[in-house]
């Protein structure tokens, strides 16, 4: 299920960078990028070669740009161009860069590259802004970024088209993504709501949120979700837990409600109380042989009659929860320790739910084996 599925607004020619004047190197601002360089006629024919600081490309230390004498004109497409070069070894290699941000519009904010200008989309900004100021429009938060330093990474640099774009939530990623592994519990905020589920941004230990993650709709709660928005709604504070990483897709799947049991996992006696005390409707037949299967549940008994190892499989008990999970047959081993080499398997279709009592010589490995190569004959 596609997820941070991200779509950058289309720059069409002439795109913004046409719309700034060229730069003279001279005159463009400084960064933490680079040392001071002498004129090419004053440095001593010993003086060592241009380095960066940071290791990352620095056109004017990998020899990118020509400093000799040359008419003003030419000496700004060289820097334009050694610039470029520079955009598209940070996007090959995925180096982050701290860039000023210099304006913005309505689709995102206008990001100092060297002599160039490129684009941060909205959509591409870190949670931690919106986050932190939620009450906030998106253009208000834009306008207070101005002039200021944020940690991007290109994710764009086409120089025939004038396209340079960046993303700031491909810079957290890197930095933070190292710190989440699964089954981590976050303290979360809700972001949007879809059909599908819920994007939740996760809180770090610094106080902010760098990270989004997904919520599937199935993962919302262990009842019967018809519409996610019912349950969440945008700003909401959760707790959720990390089910999933895809590194190489840069997303996360989180969970809420497995940071609650299913009370089916361990036994039915909330459900089918073992006193008497239970509402009449809350049982099913005393006899096995009066229990009718759930829909589709006497074709897998049957087949695992044909299991090695497996002597008797019968329905033990019934009863009807108040809540409805899913009208699909589950079917569930019970954690429950075995007695006298009877497992309990549990199976559950609507509010109905059986305890199926299973005579085997196999191990609880061996039985979800066996319950495999079922499922997989059972169409």
């Amino acid at each position: 299920m596609p997820i941070f599925a991200t779509t950058l607004p289309s720059l069409s020619a002439p795109s913004f960078l046409s719309l700034f004047p060229s730069i003279d190197a001279s005159h463009s601002p400084s960064t933490s990028f680079l040392l001071p360089l002498k004129s090419p006629s004053t440095r001593p024919s010993n003086f060592p070669s241009r380095v960066s600081l940071s290791g990352k490309p620095d056109p004017l230390a990998a020899g990118l740009l020509d400093t000799s004498p040359s008419s003003p004109e030419s000496l700004r497409r060289a820097r334009r161009s050694a610039d470029w070069k520079a955009a598209r070894e940070f996007l090959d290699n995925g180096f982050i860069y701290e860039g000023r941000i210099e304006g913005s519009n309505a689709g995102g904010l206008l990001v100092r590259f060297y002599s160039l200008m490129g684009f941060l989309p909205f959509p591409q900004l870190s949670p931690s802004h919106s986050c932190k100021e939620p009450y906030k429009s998106i253009q208000d938060i834009a306008k207070s970024l101005i002039g200021s330093l944020i940690p991007v990474k290109v994710i764009q640099a086409d120089e025939r088209n004038k396209k340079l774009i960046f993303s700031e939530k491909e810079a957290a990623w890197s930095k933070f993504s190292k710190q989440v592994g699964v089954g981590d519990v976050y303290e979360a905020r809700v972001g949007s709501v879809e059909d599908y589920g819920a994007f939740v941004h996760l809180r770090f230990s610094d106080g902010l949120y760098h990270l989004t993650g997904l919520v599937h709709v199935s993962e919302v709660s262990w009842d019967l979700v018809q519409d996610v928005r019912d349950i969440l709604s945008e700003g909401d504070e959760v707790t959720v837990k990390v089910i999933n990483v895809d590194r190489d897709k840069s997303r996360i799947t989180l969970s809420i409600k497995q940071l609650e049991e299913d009370p089916l996992l361990e036994t039915l006696d909330k459900v089918i109380p073992q006193d008497g005390s239970a509402e009449p409707d809350s049982f099913g037949p005393k006899s096995d042989s009066e229990i009718i299967p759930l829909p589709g549940l006497e074709t897998i008994i049957e087949e695992l009659l044909q299991e090695d190892g497996i002597v008797d499989v019968r329905v033990n008990r019934q009863g009807f929860e108040k809540r409805v999970v899913s009208q699909d047959l589950q079917l569930w081993l019970s954690n429950a320790p075995p007695v006298e080499k009877k497992f309990t398997l549990l199976a559950r279709a609507g509010r109905q739910v059986q305890e199926i009592q299973l005579t085997t010589s196999l191990d609880q490995e061996g039985i979800k084996r066996a319950l495999q190569r079922v499922l997989e004959r059972v169409p």
